[in-house]
């Protein structure tokens, strides 16, 4: 599911899109999805990441489906398939503190990961080859 261009690209500007189509405050979303309402003005600006469980309470209070939040927020692959983060955030073996540990450090490697190509590009540009050193 692609997102539409006139949708922002993260999640708290895709909430506060919803809530104010929805018309209500802030306070009355808070409410409605058990979250503080200083926590949700947090996410909506983007200083907080909500986990699983606050996003389907949201979901839910905004009468839009969890699925759709959840790949808003990356939870889910572009398949609609559970993402890693999801089988965190679901697994009731977990404790809600490691959940969130798990979650950090997975997004940790991939961010690590994912800076790792380019560090590699940009050395192999620098550094001659076995080839080029004959």
């Amino acid at each position: 599911m692609a997102a539409p261009k006139d949708l922002p690209e993260d999640i708290g500007g895709f909430i506060r899109d919803l809530r104010q189509t929805a018309r209500i405050s802030l306070r009355q979303l808070a409410d409605k999805a058990g979250v503080s309402n200083p926590y949700l003005s947090q996410i909506e600006r983007g200083l907080r990441k909500p986990s699983a469980e606050v996003l389907q309470q949201i979901a839910s209070a905004l009468r839009v489906s969890t699925p759709a939040m959840y790949l808003r927020a990356g939870l889910l692959d572009s398949d609609g398939q559970p993402g890693v983060l999801a089988a965190i955030a679901v697994d009731p073996e977990l404790t809600i503190a490691q959940k969130q540990s798990l979650s950090q450090i997975y997004e940790t490697f991939r961010n690590e990961n994912a800076r790792r190509p380019a560090e590699e590009a940009a050395a192999s540009e620098t550094t001659p080859t076995d080839e080029e050193q004959k």
